[in-house]
């Protein structure tokens, strides 16, 4: 019934879904990584930070900076030799987590780096009053204090990320993305598209859902 009017076998969907889900969950992982990892160092080394270093802080927020303003489909062309030497293709669902990683991360530092400015200064300077190393400080109090906003970033990316996979079928990376324009658009099959557009809403929805439920949680829970 569904293959009838999606016109559409099953399996096709099935495989779309998977490898959606296979994009978004290890570029994540490995995006929000990264993203952390800059964010920290971003946060350590702005002016007025524990360790602030303007040449550090601005080479690093330049590079996120130039990052975040490519957009996706240019970014994943441009970086074809790198995702070459590190998965040994340019084509593939792997191959488009080279790309989807690099564009992720930056866009989620930039997000964290936001989330944890907000902790109040009095907490770290506490910290430090009492002994606390950089990362005391940033494990036991900057992150816990931040994490409510955290999760908000974390959801945000997410999304932003779903919506760059479906661009990942041009490298042929596959996903929901590359089902509805090549099995939708270019075959004129409207009910497919109209069904996939639903199914991604209804996961937007879902996600954003998800993540403003822990975050309340957390809020309360402090």
């Amino acid at each position: 019934m569904i293959e009838e009017y999606l016109r559409v076998p099953l399996s096709t969907i099935t495989l779309a879904a998977s490898q959606t889900l296979y994009m978004v969950g290890w570029s994540l992982v490995a995006g929000a990584v990264l993203g952390m990892l800059l964010a920290i160092v971003m946060v350590l080394t702005r002016p007025g930070g524990l360790h602030a270093n303007r040449a550090v802080f601005f080479v690093v927020s330049t590079v996120v900076n130039v990052v975040r303003s490519v957009p996706f489909i240019i970014l994943m062309v441009t970086i074809m030799p790198l995702t070459k030497i590190i998965v040994g293709t340019r084509v593939g669902t792997t191959a488009a987590l080279v790309p989807l990683i690099v564009h992720v991360g930056p866009y989620l530092a930039r997000l964290f780096e936001n989330s944890m400015l907000e902790v109040d200064n009095g907490i770290i300077e506490a910290a430090q009053s009492m002994g606390a190393t950089t990362p005391q400080v940033i494990w036991y109090f900057l992150i816990p204090e931040a994490k409510a906003s955290l999760v908000l970033a974390l959801t945000t990316g997410t999304i932003g990320l779903l919506g760059s996979t479906t661009m990942a079928g041009t490298i042929g990376g596959g996903g929901v993305g590359n089902l509805a324009l090549t099995y939708g658009y270019e075959r004129m099959n409207t009910p497919l598209m109209i069904v996939t557009v639903i199914l991604l809403v209804a996961l937007v929805q879902l996600l954003q859902s998800i993540g403003d439920a822990i975050s309340r949680r957390m809020r309360h829970l402090d």
